[in-house]
């Protein structure tokens, strides 16, 4: 039990140092990239999600190596690759050194090889607390980044971050050798931690899972997209110098996420997770609304109105994919899922920094508007989803392949795969007789 823990405490702890390495820069880059030689609005916004391609192109194949080479090394090249990228856009007087810089950070895609690692090192009844806790450390680092970012960028300046995110990297690099336990020697694909490529145009196929990763691409975005001008918008037009942006991004995300916690909770209670999502997008669209036709004096609380619809679909999406994706395609489908998530904050980037170079701010907010009615749209056609719990059995013999569910009350769903010798369930835990299901499995152990 306390090696579980210190696997799960190292590993959150690891992976918020990363994140927090690429986060502490959104705050800024497009204020203090614009001293780098041939900075446009255009090549700031390439800098600021180029990140996000190299991360959805390499995360999958990283992930699948690290099960024939082991998790250790994958994870230690892929900071040493964050290192240097950190170096690169340090010590690099163009803009194009510093989109060089933010290609290789992304590039050390570690994400699903620390969750296979997870799973390596956790006991199936802890994993999803293990999972849950990584998940947290995420939503911390991101806070943290916004406020640290402008704190450190007006005192060291725009390298200077990314000289600290170079001591982080060398930090995590240390944190893994001597802290991390060594996970087994053998290890295998993890179907609730990692994608299986057998899978993956399966289930990149399923309709509810399309609308979902859909969501989360103009989710990231659009996020990505706005911080292109918002900097700009409290520097100039709050007159609010950017060593104390930090205090706008504060405030804004601790209300917002005090002000969505509530209705999180409450859609779960009442089963209305879908109204709560639809509220959330919609919320989202009008904040976008009001970014283009609001005066600066209420820019601060239409920013807190985005971050709360924010927040709120940060926190439902995953949990969605993971009720709807099938039985043993949990890892598949979040893999897929994260894909699209970097390769959205990669388009946000770029076509926010292109439409900011070519039209004007406005124009920017209307856009961002305009592709959140579009997936309030695609999301009323998403079926409501089900309090569906996942279960996991070793069983050796493959006949269990064979044994008939369907009369079994409270299994939805259920796979068999013989390469690792798991049966993979989805259940309604309130209608399952767990003890009944285990006297009817062991005669398969």
């Amino acid at each position: 039990m306390k090696s579980e823990l210190r696997a799960v405490v190292s590993l959150a702890l690891l992976y918020a140092i990363r994140m927090l390495g690429l986060f502490m820069v959104l705050p800024v880059l497009s204020i203090a990239g614009l001293s780098y030689e041939l900075a446009t609005a255009a090549t700031i916004g390439l800098a600021l999600g180029i990140y996000g391609l190299t991360q959805s192109l390499f995360q999958i194949p990283l992930g699948m190596l690290s099960d024939f080479i082991g998790r250790k090394p994958v994870i230690i090249f892929g900071l040493v690759l964050f290192a240097i990228g950190s170096l690169i856009a340090a010590y690099s007087t163009s803009v194009y050194g510093l989109i060089l810089g933010r290609a290789l950070q992304g590039a050390g895609a570690i994400a699903s090889t620390v969750m296979a690692l997870v799973s390596d090192l956790t006991s199936e009844e802890n994993r999803t607390k293990a999972m849950a806790s990584i998940g947290a450390s995420i939503g911390l680092s991101f806070m943290v980044a916004m406020v640290l970012g402008p704190l450190l960028s007006g005192t060291v300046g725009l390298d200077g971050i990314f000289i600290f995110t170079f001591v982080l990297s060398i930090a995590g690099i240390l944190l893994v050798i001597f802290v991390v336990p060594s996970p087994p020697i053998v290890t295998r694909s993890h179907r609730d931690a990692g994608a299986i490529p057998s899978l993956l145009i399966d289930t990149a196929k399923k309709p509810d899972l399309l609308r979902l990763n859909v969501g989360i691409f103009t989710l990231h975005a659009v996020l990505t997209a706005i911080f292109i001008v918002v900097p700009s918008i409290l520097l100039n037009e709050l007159d609010m110098p950017i060593g104390t942006h930090w205090k706008v991004y504060c405030s804004v995300l601790l209300g917002s996420f005090v002000a969505m916690l509530p209705i999180m909770i409450l859609a779960e209670k009442k089963n209305k997770a879908k109204e709560a999502f639809l509220f959330a997008i919609a919320v989202l669209s009008v904040s976008f609304a009001l970014f283009s036709q609001a005066p600066s004096g209420v820019f601060v609380f239409v920013l807190f109105l985005f971050f709360v619809a924010f927040n709120l679909l940060e926190a439902m999406l995953p949990s969605w994919v993971s009720k709807v994706a099938p039985a043993g395609v949990k890892g598949t489908a979040m893999g897929l899922y994260s894909t699209w998530q970097f390769m959205g904050a990669f388009v946000g980037g770029v076509a926010g920094g292109i439409i900011v170079s070519k039209f004007d701010t406005q124009t920017l907010f209307v856009v961002c508007g305009l592709g959140c009615m579009l997936w309030f749209i695609v999301a009323c056609f998403m079926n409501r989803p089900k309090k569906l719990s996942g279960l996991s059995f070793q069983l050796r013999d493959e006949a269990v392949a064979d044994f008939d569910f369907a009369g079994f009350e409270g299994v939805e769903d259920a796979a068999y795969a013989s390469a690792d010798q798991m049966l993979y369930l989805k259940v309604d835990k309130t209608r399952l007789d767990l003890q009944a299901l285990k006297i009817q499995l062991d005669k398969y152990a």
